[in-house]
């Protein structure tokens, strides 16, 4: 069952300014840190599954290139949060990047709708 998003007053569809991602045969925007997906019955609360596509492993030897070494990956840190699995994960050049010690996870990549 799905959560909803009580009192949601922003309408979300194509050029609605948030990020819009394909996730699991729909499309899905982030908005604050949440993934949003609109329905007939509101707006409904989503997350990224963990997956073989989106696995939630440690990945130590992971180099991005899109930020610095020293880039630590958190509220306010300039990329989109993105829910995944039991955690938050953050969207850095199509792919999400999960903070971990002193390096980042790679957890795999998203579709941009």
């Amino acid at each position: 069952m799905a959560t909803h998003h009580t009192n949601h007053t922003h309408q979300h569809g194509p050029n609605c300014g948030h990020t819009a991602i394909k996730h699991d045969g729909h499309t899905d925007y982030l908005h604050d840190g949440h993934l949003h997906h609109v329905s007939q019955g509101g707006v409904e609360e989503h997350r990224l599954e963990v997956n073989t596509a989106n696995p939630a492993q440690c990945t130590p030897a992971h180099d991005c290139g899109e930020h610095g070494k020293g880039h630590k990956h958190g509220p306010g840190c300039g990329h989109e949060a993105v829910p995944h699995g039991d955690h938050t994960d953050y969207l850095v050049g199509g792919h999400l990047h999960h903070p971990c010690g002193n390096h980042c996870d790679d957890h795999g990549k998203v579709q941009k709708a």
